[in-house]
């Protein structure tokens, strides 16, 4: 890493070396970080397991969603932690251990992008890149107080990026206000080729909202209840569960191509979490996955319907605020799926969600979102900016900032 201290635990500490860099451009002035899922010239790329880095060689060439950056100005400071193969939602690795949540010490960071929020949210630098799958950015942005995005599917180059689950998978970017996200964008994917209008049309997912306990949805009426939405429902007939199953089953059948060869050909030991879902994965069946692939077909075609052109959606990121890192095996047992049915409806449709600070539960972080219509990215922040940018951030507790 390329930083002189990293008092949470941010960033793998590879040997330093200097990533060649633009002298001017959009982005000078800016640092990043980058998920060590990414290729950069100089680093091996461990993707949070041992063994990968392991066999990892160094690389001589940079993922070119990251050379962007470069070339416009960023200058790099290092590649920070992920869950193992980026297969969680908690940020924890029992191998290179877990970084420091910056607003909330005593709580996890999120994963699985866990040290590129914790890096940002703890001032180390000013974006940082991850990527998102199930919630592997959105997640840790609500959890750490954070502006973050996961673009339209595909949007965004991930080559030279490790593969979990191709369908899925998306590049994404944290920052901590609306302002420095929309620069980072307007280099990675640009200018939105239909951006949203003036006179969006606000959507309120009744169904979605209804999932939250009253706390979390004391924070939800006081950012969103203000403004003129139409009442909406968003999942398919038969509520979130055949969704919800059928984007478990999709995740695996990718994840069984992309990355279970490797787990099994390594002979890799399996931590809690990976062993159920890489087992789960093996036992699917090819007449699961095409159920699954119609159930998303229909729920991606309903989806654009709803949104059309203009259509944004006020969604909950997440059900709950970070939970605490001694929190019982229930809770670790339990809180990924109650997340993953508010999360999935992003990567089952494919579209765009900007994720927000808007507010505190018990103690720590809680954030909201909007999810638009397929291709408006960077107006979709624009807009989040100019309603919601005001909201305030809640500041890193300094425990978590005095040097180690």
């Amino acid at each position: 890493m390329l930083i002189e201290h990293d008092p949470v635990r941010a960033f793998m500490p590879y040997p330093p070396v200097a990533v060649e860099t633009a002298p001017d451009g959009p982005l000078a002035g800016l640092s990043f970080a980058v998920k060590d899922l990414f290729d950069v010239s100089g680093y091996r790329t461990g993707c949070g397991c041992p063994l990968r880095l392991a066999m990892s060689d160094v690389k001589s060439d940079t993922a070119p969603s990251i050379r962007m950056l470069l070339d416009a100005g960023a200058s790099f400071k290092g590649k920070t932690h992920t869950d193992e193969l980026a297969w969680s939602l908690y940020g924890l690795n029992p191998h290179f251990g877990t970084p420091i949540n910056p607003a909330a010490p005593d709580r996890i960071p999120g994963g699985s992008s866990s040290g590129s929020a914790s890096a940002v949210a703890a001032g180390l630098v000013d974006f940082a890149i991850g990527t998102d799958t199930g919630g592997s950015v959105r997640a840790p942005a609500s959890f750490c107080g954070l502006w973050a995005l996961r673009p339209t599917h595909a949007r965004i180059s991930l080559a030279g990026c490790m593969e979990l689950a191709g369908s899925f998978d998306t590049y994404g970017v944290f920052a901590r206000d609306s302002e420095t996200l929309s620069r980072v964008l307007g280099v990675v994917c640009a200018e939105d080729p239909v951006p949203l209008p003036e006179d969006v049309r606000l959507l309120r997912p009744t169904d979605m909202a209804a999932r939250l306990a009253p706390e979390q949805k004391g924070v939800y009426d006081a950012v969103f209840g203000g403004l003129a939405a139409e009442e909406v429902s968003v999942y398919p007939a038969g509520g979130v569960e055949p969704l919800y199953d059928a984007f478990r089953i999709l995740q695996g059948a990718d994840a069984r191509r992309a990355v279970v060869p490797f787990i099994m050909s390594s002979g890799m030991p399996l931590t809690a979490g990976i062993d159920e879902r890489s087992a789960a994965a093996q036992r699917l069946t090819d007449d699961e996955e095409a159920k699954g692939n119609a159930v998303r077909t229909a729920f991606r075609a309903g989806m654009d319907d709803l949104l059309g052109s203009d259509g944004v959606l006020l969604v909950p990121a997440v059900h709950d605020a970070p939970f605490r890192l001694d929190a019982g095996r229930d809770v670790f047992d339990s809180f990924r799926h109650d997340a993953m049915r508010l999360l999935c409806v992003a990567g089952m449709s494919g579209l765009p969600q900007v994720v927000f600070p808007a507010g505190t539960v018990d103690g720590a972080p809680y954030g909201l979102s909007m999810i638009g219509p397929r291709g408006s990215d960077l107006s979709l922040v624009r807009l989040a900016g100019r309603l919601f940018g005001a909201i305030a951030r809640p500041s890193a507790k300094i425990v978590a900032l005095k040097p180690a």
